[in-house]
């Protein structure tokens, strides 16, 4: 085979460095981009459905859903608020504008975890104090009749379980433990699932408590 002549070494040389380049810059190009053109990854799906600022529900990585809440009492700016799945009860006082210097915060457990269209009510040291004052009696007098106001079933405390016609300590107890084994009740009914209330005791609580 003859030797190549000078012109066809530069024409060869120069295709080389053209296919060096392009080869180059093609690899450049895969590396910032960081995955094949279409290909879209999950973080980008994920990222495409958090919320948009427009008040629709957001997802998290663990698929969880924003619950809403309504919070009611002693607080500096009660009313209905959304907040991310997972969240507790304290998280909701905070959005709410925290408690007031009223409120009787050690009534409600604040590490519960919130449920949809659960309703969260701080009671008010003034209000529990006339509560008390009304209902008590006189050494030797005949007991007043119990106090019928609602109670909520998401922050009602084993004292105030107590008071409800058939409802004793134990029982009262188990609705707080359950309670807080669910992370938040929505819903009266759901203390059904409780051993040992019937369905004299769950007359009892509707008549009571409220969500």
């Amino acid at each position: 085979m003859g030797s190549l002549s000078r012109s066809q070494l530069i024409v060869y040389g120069a295709v080389a460095v053209v296919l060096l380049l392009v080869g180059a810059r093609w690899i450049r190009s895969g590396d910032a981009q960081g995955k094949p053109a279409g290909e879209v990854s999950y973080t980008d799906s994920l990222a495409s459905s958090a919320s948009t600022g427009d008040g629709s529900l957001t997802v998290d990585t663990e698929g969880g859903i924003d619950v809403v809440v309504d919070v009611a009492g002693a607080v500096s700016d009660p009313g209905v608020y959304r907040l991310p799945a997972g969240s507790r009860v304290e998280d909701a006082l905070q959005r709410a504008g925290g408690a007031t210097a009223q409120a009787q915060v050690e009534s409600v457990n604040r590490a519960a975890r919130l449920t949809d269209g659960q309703q969260i009510i701080i009671p008010d040291k003034a209000e529990s104090a006339v509560g008390v004052a009304a209902g008590s009696t006189a050494v030797g007098s005949a007991p007043t009749a119990e106090s019928t106001a609602p109670i909520s079933v998401g922050t009602a405390t084993v004292e105030e379980l107590d008071t409800i016609e058939g409802i004793g300590p134990v029982t009262a107890q188990k609705i707080v433990e359950f309670r807080d084994q669910q992370g938040g009740l929505s819903s009266v009914d759901q203390l059904d699932e409780i051993d040992g209330i019937g369905p004299a005791t769950m007359e009892a609580l509707r008549s009571r408590l409220q969500p």
